[in-house]
C-alpha cells in the first residue's frame, strides 16, 4: 500500500474514531453512538412490535443487524427526529421553508440509463432502479436540502440517487451542465434549460424486507472502504489457509497418482499438510459442474443428465437425448429422478435428496484454466468433507410453502442449508461469522449466497464454452446441471466488484428502515413532510419477494413478515382484490407523507391490464392526481400506452401530483360545487407540460386534450365522494369557452404564448400511434384520420376494418356508419363548406387554391366527406350520444333484472355512461349488481368500470 493509501486509510479511521454529532448528540466514536442508540432501540422494542407487518426475528438479531438511529431492521422511531433537523438545516443552509414558491411540470426519462454502473452491478436483487435513472427525477423535481421519501425501495437506489445529486462529476455524466454556482442546465434543441441546483438531498428508503434493507443501508451509509478490502481479504486469507485444501485438486497430469494417494488414507490434518508441502501436484478449483441422475423411462438403467444432454467435444445441447443403453429417443419431462436417503444431521432426521455426481472439474495453475473430470482422489476430498463438524453457525430453517418455494421443495430442499453443497456451506458460514466484524464483507457475502454459491446456480452453453450465468433470476429454480463454486474466489471478485463501485462517493447516512410502506406513518408526526415521492413497488404477481428472499433472510436471522406484503399469491390466499387494498393503503400513507403541490413518480413494470388499473385506481383512490404516464424507453409512447391497459408491454413511468390546500380547502366549504371542476381544471393545466417535442416534431400531449381531462376531473370527483356536476358535452363545451385551445389540446391563458411560440420552430406535429381495441380507441382512430384528412366513408372503411382485428370479445363495437353518425359531421352540401374540409383541400388540390368555402367547384370535391366538429358542435353530438349509451345501459340492467346469468357482450362505453350516471344520483346499489354480472377481467381491465364499481362498494359499506 502506498503513502496516499496510507493516509487516507489513517483520514477514514481517525474520523470512525473521532467524535460523531448525531441528533444533537455528541459521541467519543461512532461505535458509542451505536451502542448508545442500539440500547434506545432495546427500550422501544415493546411498542415497535405492535406494528403490523413488524419483522420476524429474535430482538438481539434485530438489533445486532441494525445501526442506529440510522438503520433499523424493524420500523425505525427516528425518522421525525431527521426530518426535523433536515427542516432546520434547509432553512439555516439554503434560506428556505415550506412557504417557498413551487412549479414543476411532470418529467420523464429513460430508466434503461445506468445498468452498467458499478454501484448498479455490485449486488444482485430481483430488481433495481439505476440510481442515474433516479437522479434524474430528483433534480428535476426537488431542490438541495429537500426530503424524498421511497417506500419500496429495495437496494435503496433513490437513496444513492439523492446523495449524488450533489456529485458535479455524477451529475455532468448524466449529460447536464453544472456551474461554478451550481446551477445545472439541460441542453435542449440547442439552448439551454435551466433544471435544478447542485446539492445533496436527504432520503427515508424503507422496504418490508430485512435484506432489502440491509442491502440498502449498506449503499446509503458512509463506508471506509480502503479498510473494507484490506480486513476482507485478511479474513478470506486467514479462512483460506485452513480450508483451502477442500478446493484443491489433483492436476490432470498427475491423476495417475490418486490411487496411490488413496492408499494413504489421510487424516484430514495430514491431508491439508501433504497438499501445502506438495504444492506442484496440486491446483486450485475454480468450480465443478454436477449433473443429476435420472432413470431412462424406458429401460429403466441409470443416466447421467449431463452425457445425454450434452455433446462433450462441442458444449452445445443435444438436439435430441437418448439413452445409451436402449437407444429409445427420451425427454426430460419423462425420466424420473434417482433418489437416495441420508441422515440429516442438523435437523436430526433422515431426508431424501436428489442423486447428483461431480462431472467436470475446472482448475487454474496461474493465470491459465484447465478441465478434467473427477479422479479418485477428488472423491476422497468430498468424503472428508463430509466429515467436518461445520464450526460454525449457520441457518438451518424450514423453507415456507409458497408459490415459487413448492418447486424446490419438491426436489427435496426442505430446509435453507439443503440448498448448498457441505463445501459451500463450510466456507459460507465461515465467513459469515467472522462478517459480523466487517458490514460491507457481509454485504458481499449476501451478493453470492443465493446467485452464485447455492445450488441454484445454473450453468450456460455458449460457443463451446461453459457460462456461469448463476441463479435464473427471480426464481427458485434447481437446474440439473449446476456449478460449485469456490466460495473464498468468489467473494474476492464481489469485493472487488464493491470497490470498483466507489462507494466512498456516498458520504452522507439516508435513513434506512424495515417496515411496510402503509405502516411508516406511524414513526411520528409526518403528515406533509416529504418533498418528493419516487417508488418502484410490487405488481401484482410479478415477483414474490419474501419467498425469493427467504434464503437471504434466514442468514441474517430476520426475515420478512408478509402480512401486508403488496403481491398476489396464492399461497397467502391474496388475490387481486387483496394486493388492490395492500396497494391504495401504501399510496394513502405516502399522500399523507407528501406535501401539498408535490410530485410523486411510479416506476409500473406488467403486462396484465388489470394490475395496470389496480395501480392507477390505487393512486387517485389515496387522493393524487395522474398528470402523465410515460413509456420508459420512449418517450411518450403511444395512445394506448397511456389510456388503453391491454396495451402496457414495456416498463411505464407514472406522473402524479398531490393537490393543493386550496382545492382540498375548496372542497371541505363548499362541497357539490360545479366551480370544483374549473378549480381542479386550472391547477391540473398548470401541472402539465406546455410542449413536448423534440428533433423538429412537435407531440400530441394526450392529457391535454379535452377528453382525458374529463376522466381526471371525474376520478377526482368520484375519489373525493362528489358527484359528477357536468356531463362530458357541458365540459368539452365549456373548456372551448373558457380556455384557449391549440391542436386538440386545452391550455391556460399563461400558458399558450409559449406554447405558440415553441410550435412554430417544429416542423411537423405528430399524432400518436394508436392500437385500436375498444369503441373508445376506435373513435380515437376515427378522430385522427380525419383530423389528418376529411373522408368519405367509402375512404375509411377499408382501414377501419384492417384496425378492428383485435377488438376484445365482449366488446359489443358499433358499426361504422353508427361510430360516424354518433361523434362526427358529414358535409352533404348545405351551405358553405366547412373551414376543416377546405382548409385540407385548398392545401392539397392546386386547382382548388384561392377558392371561398360556398365555391361549387369546392362544395362537389367536399361533398359526402366526414370531418371533426368544432368543440360547439361536438358538444351537440356528445349529448345525443349519452342518450344513447345510457338508453342501452337501461337495457342491459332490464337484461339483468330476468336472469342470473352475466352478460357477454355489450358496449363498454355503455356501461360507463351507466355508471357516470349512476354515480351522480348515488345510486351505488345499480353499479355493483351490474358490475357483479360483467366478467371479472372486465372491470380489472378498465380503469374507469374499476373506478366506479371500487367506490360503489365503499359508499355501500362492502
Amino acid at each position: 500500500m502506498d503513502e496516499k493509501q496510507l493516509s487516507l486509510l489513517d483520514d477514514h479511521e481517525q474520523a470512525d474514531n473521532g467524535p460523531v454529532v448525531c441528533l444533537g448528540m455528541t459521541f467519543k466514536n461512532d461505535e458509542e453512538r451505536r451502542e448508545y442508540f442500539r440500547n434506545e432501540l432495546r427500550k422501544k422494542l415493546p411498542e415497535l412490535k405492535k406494528i403490523e407487518g413488524f419483522p420476524i426475528g429474535d430482538d438481539e438479531d434485530i438489533i445486532a443487524l441494525s445501526d442506529p438511529p440510522y438503520y433499523t431492521a424493524c420500523p425505525n422511531p427516528w425518522i421525525n427526529d431527521f426530518i426535523e433537523e433536515w427542516e432546520r438545516e434547509k432553512k439555516e443552509k439554503y434560506g428556505r421553508d415550506e412557504n417557498e414558491e413551487y412549479h414543476r411540470e411532470p418529467f420523464a426519462a429513460d430508466v434503461s440509463e445506468g445498468k452498467n454502473d458499478p454501484i448498479y452491478n455490485a449486488h444482485s436483487y430481483h430488481t433495481k432502479v439505476p440510481h442515474k435513472a433516479i437522479m434524474r427525477y430528483i433534480l428535476h423535481y426537488t431542490n438541495p436540502g429537500d426530503i424524498v421519501f421511497d417506500g419500496f425501495a429495495g437496494t435503496g437506489m433513490t437513496g444513492v440517487a439523492a446523495q449524488l445529486c450533489g456529485n458535479r462529476k455524477e451529475v455532468e455524466e448524466l449529460g447536464y451542465k453544472v456551474e461554478d454556482n451550481g446551477n445545472i442546465f439541460e441542453e435542449i434543441n440547442g439552448e439551454l434549460h435551466y433544471v435544478s441546483q447542485l446539492g445533496t438531498r436527504h432520503a427515508i428508503v424503507s422496504d418490508i424486507s430485512p435484506i432489502a434493507t440491509f442491502i440498502s443501508y449498506n449503499y446509503n451509509n458512509s463506508a471506509n472502504i480502503s479498510r473494507f478490502k484490506e480486513k476482507s481479504n485478511e479474513i478470506i486469507n486467514k479462512l483460506e489457509d485452513e480450508y483451502g485444501w477442500i478446493y484443491t485438486t489433483l492436476r490432470k497430469e498427475h491423476s495417475k497418482k490418486a490411487e496411490e494417494l488413496l492408499k494413504k488414507n489421510f487424516s484430514i490434518d495430514a491431508l491439508k499438510e501433504y497438499i501445502r508441502q506438495n504444492s506442484t501436484l496440486f491446483a486450485k478449483i475454480n468450480y465443478i459442474v454436477w449433473s443429476d441422475i435420472l432413470y431412462c423411462p424406458n429401460c429403466l438403467e441409470q443416466l447421467t443428465f449431463w452425457d445425454i444432454s450434452v455433446d462433450q467435444k462441442t458444449y452445445a445441447l443435444k438436439e435430441t437425448m437418448s439413452c445409451p443403453y436402449c437407444q429409445a429417443i427420451i425427454s426430460k419431462n419423462k425420466m424420473e429422478r434417482s433418489w437416495e436417503t441420508i441422515y440429516d444431521e442438523e435437523i436430526d432426521s433422515t431426508i431424501k435428496v436428489i442423486k447428483r455426481v461431480p462431472i467436470l472439474i475446472n482448475y487454474s495453475i496461474g493465470n491459465k484454466r484447465f478441465e478434467k473430470k473427477p479422479d479418485e482422489f477428488d472423491h476422497f476430498i468430498l468424503k472428508k468433507i463430509k466429515e467436518i463438524k461445520i464450526p460454525a453457525r449457520f441457518p438451518t430453517d424450514r423453507i415456507p410453502n409458497g408459490d415459487k418455494t413448492r418447486e424446490p421443495i419438491r426436489l427435496g430442499l426442505t430446509h435453507t442449508h439443503h440448498f448448498y453443497t457441505k463445501r459451500n456451506l463450510l466456507s459460507l458460514s465461515l465467513l459469515w461469522e467472522e462478517s459480523n466484524k466487517e458490514p460491507l464483507l457481509k454485504l458481499s457475502l449476501t451478493s453470492i449466497i443465493i446467485k452464485t454459491a447455492s445450488l441454484l446456480h445454473n450453468i450456460g452453453l455458449k460457443k463451446g464454452k461453459i457460462n456461469l450465468a448463476g441463479a435464473l433470476p427471480n426464481t427458485l429454480y434447481v437446474p440439473s446441471n449446476l456449478a460449485e463454486r469456490n466460495i473464498f474466489e468468489l467473494l474476492r471478485g464481489k469485493i472487488n466488484d464493491l470497490v470498483n463501485a466507489q462507494l466512498e462517493r456516498l458520504n452522507k447516512n439516508n435513513i434506512v428502515s424495515c417496515i411496510p410502506c402503509s405502516e411508516i406513518e406511524k414513526m411520528g408526526n409526518l403528515e406533509s413532510s416529504v418533498d418528493y415521492i419516487f417508488i418502484d413497488p410490487p405488481f401484482g404477481a410479478n415477483l414474490m419477494y419474501s419467498e425469493l428472499n427467504f434464503l437471504w433472510e434466514s442468514w441474517l436471522g430476520v426475515k420478512t413478515n408478509n402480512t401486508l406484503e403488496a403481491i398476489e399469491n396464492k399461497t397467502q390466499n391474496k388475490k387481486l382484490s387483496d394486493y388492490h387494498k395492500l396497494m391504495t393503503d401504501a399510496f394513502k400513507t405516502c399522500y399523507k407523507l407528501l406535501k401539498p403541490g408535490k410530485w410523486m413518480t411510479v416506476e409500473f413494470s406488467n403486462t396484465r391490464a388489470s394490475v395496470w388499473n389496480v395501480i392507477q385506481n390505487a393512486i387517485q383512490e389515496a387522493g393524487f392526481i395522474i398528470a402523465n404516464v410515460s413509456a420508459l424507453n420512449k418517450g411518450q409512447g403511444t395512445f394506448n400506452s397511456q389510456t388503453n391497459p391491454t396495451s402496457v408491454k414495456q416498463d411505464l413511468v407514472i406522473t402524479a401530483y398531490k393537490p393543493s390546500v386550496k382545492i382540498t380547502d375548496f372542497i371541505k366549504n363548499n362541497g357539490e360545487n360545479e366551480n370544483i371542476v374549473w378549480l381542479f381544471l386550472e391547477e391540473h393545466l398548470k401541472k402539465l407540460p406546455v410542449f413536448v417535442g423534440s428533433k423538429g416534431q412537435g407531440t400530441l400531449i394526450l392529457e391535454r386534450t379535452p377528453r382525458i381531462l374529463f376522466d381526471r376531473m371525474v376520478a377526482y370527483h368520484v375519489q373525493n365522494g362528489l358527484p359528477v356536476p357536468i356531463s362530458s358535452a357541458e365540459f368539452q363545451a365549456k373548456v372551448a369557452q373558457r380556455f384557449p385551445m391549440r391542436d386538440g389540446m386545452v391550455f391556460l391563458e399563461s400558458q399558450v404564448a409559449e406554447y405558440d411560440k415553441k410550435r412554430t420552430l417544429v416542423k411537423e406535429f405528430v399524432q400518436m400511434s394508436l392500437f385500436v381495441t375498444d369503441e373508445t380507441s376506435a373513435i380515437e382512430w376515427l378522430r385522427q384520420q380525419l383530423l389528418k384528412k376529411p373522408q368519405t366513408r367509402q375512404d375509411l372503411h377499408p382501414n377501419f376494418m384492417k384496425e378492428i382485428q383485435h377488438i376484445a370479445k365482449h366488446e359489443k363495437l358499433p358499426e361504422l356508419d353508427d361510430l360516424l353518425e354518433q361523434n362526427f359531421l358529414k358535409y352533404e352540401g348545405d351551405g358553405p363548406v366547412p373551414d376543416q374540409i377546405a382548409s385540407y383541400l385548398r392545401r392539397n388540390y392546386k386547382d382548388l387554391r384561392g377558392l371561398e368555402n360556398d365555391d361549387p367547384q369546392l362544395k362537389e370535391k367536399a361533398m359526402n366527406r366526414w370531418y371533426v366538429p368544432d368543440p360547439n358542435k361536438q358538444a351537440d353530438l356528445e349529448k345525443l350520444r349519452e342518450k344513447a349509451l345510457l338508453r342501452e345501459f337501461e337495457g342491459y340492467v332490464e337484461e339483468l333484472s330476468k336472469s342470473k346469468k352475466k352478460l357477454k357482450q355489450f358496449r363498454t362505453e355503455a356501461i360507463r355512461a351507466g355508471f357516470k350516471k349512476a354515480w351522480s344520483e348515488k345510486d351505488y346499489e345499480t353499479i355493483v349488481k351490474v358490475g357483479e354480472r360483467l366478467p371479472e377481467n372486465v372491470i380489472q381491465e378498465d380503469d374507469k368500470l374499476l373506478m366506479y364499481y371500487d367506490n360503489a362498494q365503499i359508499r355501500l359499506g362492502m
